[in-house]
């Protein structure tokens, strides 16, 4: 895929660098701007402090009211300037003449700032560009005893003492905030990596692009994909899977799967056969992993129904081939033995042994052709008897075979239904040293009922006996739910198409080992008790 623009990851680290930047940078700057809010606070509330202190002093009213102010005052306030880092503590009169500065030179000039609120009373702050510059200073009235107003007192600093201050913190603000730049830095870098893992470095363009490629596949393919996570909901539901299951619209459990496949084990499958209500699906399973821990698992399904169904037939024809076959084959020995005979001029054993072969058939046929009124399942019953033969079982058909349609079933169902049960008689009694099957296929009329029950429903009654040794009733029901043999070289769907037949038709199936190994079936023959009994099931 092509590489020419920055992957997922790599846009969301750049994105992420800029943002942390822009977020670091300002709050940096916040912080310088707060630094200097809450010098210039600080300062303020320092002024204050130093300028009423100076004010309250008794020996400050006192050189007031001496002769010579100044000579008293400029020491004393310029010793506590030092000690409290001002810039300037003026002493000043009423009329703003100044009797102390940090410059001598100033003494006796007029005070720059304002003063009539401190000549009211009122200690204040105020910013002002004096004789030093730009300052932040405190202004408080000097009182006598009486509480007259007899001076004014003002300290100060100046803002570049100020800015020196905050300049003196910045460095540290800067290392805070590219100690905290890199360490967002490497953070980003780690969730890249991380991001990048995750989506193969895929550009979002080239994710936006897969993503419509996968979705569209997921809705054409024909073969339906379910896919789960390390829980039990379903991750991704294709319409085809949707359909195959008859899943419900919104989210997938695997309990809403068939209980064939709820039980399938959390590994790799290969080919197995699964036999829902009206369809056979081939199932094959993965395993999704990153590195060696198990994110899930990918199930594929596909619809089988439709091949089954033709090698169902093709089976049938082929087991009527091999009927054919063999006829044809006893045939021919049986004209040559009367050949020969004719020729040894036995001519009379030769009509006695040909009649009789021929009898014994044509009494079978005439039985089966009168007892059951569908051509295609008496040749399948007549074919059964050639083919079990040929396996060393003999095949008979009971005398109360009586059946003069196969309703509900059509023909071909019909053929499916006995022809799976036949077959797998033949395989369980062909184990066995004179082994032998019974088929008993016949229709039960309506009954009038007992005393209090209802009516006897008319039925078809298909019962397979077999001198095999049977299948428990665990057996019998797993091979409901799929495919189910005890031979290796066998697909085993044969008693699982008979329960998805006879579930279809509301019918009941049931399996017996005493005195006698036999599968019996009953299919309600009347329309509305079978509608009936499909809805119930």
């Amino acid at each position: 895929m092509r590489r020419g623009r920055l992957s997922l990851a790599a846009q969301a680290f750049v994105l992420q660098l800029i943002v942390i930047a822009l977020v670091i940078g300002i709050g940096a700057v916040l912080a310088v701007f707060d630094a200097r809010r809450t010098s210039d606070r600080t300062t303020e509330q320092e002024t204050i402090d130093v300028a009423v202190t100076v004010a309250k002093v008794p020996s400050t009213a006192a050189a007031v009211r001496s002769p010579d102010p100044t000579a008293l005052l400029q020491p004393v306030t310029e010793g506590i300037r030092v000690q409290t880092g001002m810039d300037f503590i003026v002493v000043m009169g009423p009329d703003r003449t100044r009797y102390t500065h940090t410059n001598p030179a100033q003494i006796g000039h007029p005070f720059s700032g304002n003063i009539d609120r401190a000549l009211a009373g009122e200690t204040f702050t105020e910013t002002f560009t004096g004789t030093l510059g730009p300052s932040i200073r405190a202004v408080t009235p000097v009182r006598d005893e009486s509480g007259r107003i007899i001076a004014l007192v003002s300290a100060g600093v100046t803002r570049a003492r100020i800015s020196e201050e905050i300049g003196n913190q910045l460095p540290k603000i800067l290392s805070v905030a590219l100690l905290g730049l890199l360490v967002a830095a490497a953070g980003s870098f780690l969730l890249s990596r991380r991001l990048r893992r995750q989506t193969h470095g895929l550009a979002p363009d080239e994710l936006r692009v897969m993503y419509e490629q996968h979705d569209a596949v997921l809705h054409s393919i024909h073969e339906g994909l379910v896919v789960f996570g390390t829980n039990e909901a379903a991750e991704v539901v294709n319409d085809e899977a949707r359909r195959l299951l008859d899943l419900p619209d919104g989210p997938v459990h695997r309990a809403d799967l068939p209980v064939s496949m709820q039980r399938m084990s959390w590994g790799v499958v290969r080919d197995e056969m699964h036999v829902t209500g009206d369809r056979i699906l081939l199932v094959n399973q993965d395993i999704v992993q990153s590195g060696r821990a198990p994110l899930g698992t990918v199930m594929t399904i596909r619809d089988h129904t439709e091949l089954r169904t033709v090698m169902g037939e093709l089976d049938s024809v082929r087991g009527f081939a091999e009927s054919l076959r063999a006829q044809a084959h006893e045939s021919a020995n049986r004209l040559h033995t009367v050949v020969t005979m004719v020729e040894l001029g036995k001519h009379e054993e030769a009509v006695q042994f040909a009649t009789a072969e021929l009898e014994l058939s044509q009494n079978l046929i005439d039985r089966l052709l009168a007892a059951v009124g569908d051509p295609a399942l008496a040749a399948l019953l007549l074919g059964k008897v050639n083919q079990a033969a040929e396996r060393g079982v003999e095949l008979t058909i009971s005398e109360d075979t009586a059946l003069d349609s196969t309703a509900p079933l059509s023909a071909h169902e019909a053929v499916t239904l006995v022809g799976n049960l036949i077959d797998n008689a033949i395989d369980a009694a062909a184990d066995r040293a004179g082994g032998w099957v019974e088929v008993t296929v016949r229709q039960q009329d309506s009954g009038p009922g007992g005393e209090s029950g209802p009516p006897e429903p008319s039925a078809l009654l298909v019962r397979v006996a077999d001198s095999g040794p049977g299948m428990s009733q665990e057996a019998f029901a797993r091979a409901a739910e799929r495919g189910y043999t005890t031979k290796s070289d066998h697909q085993g769907l044969g008693l699982a198409l008979v329960h998805r037949l006879v579930g279809r038709h509301g019918g009941v199936i049931g399996t017996e080992r005493n005195p006698e190994s036999a599968v019996t079936v009953a299919i309600p023959r009347d329309t509305a008790n079978n509608a009936v009994r499909q809805e119930q099931s």
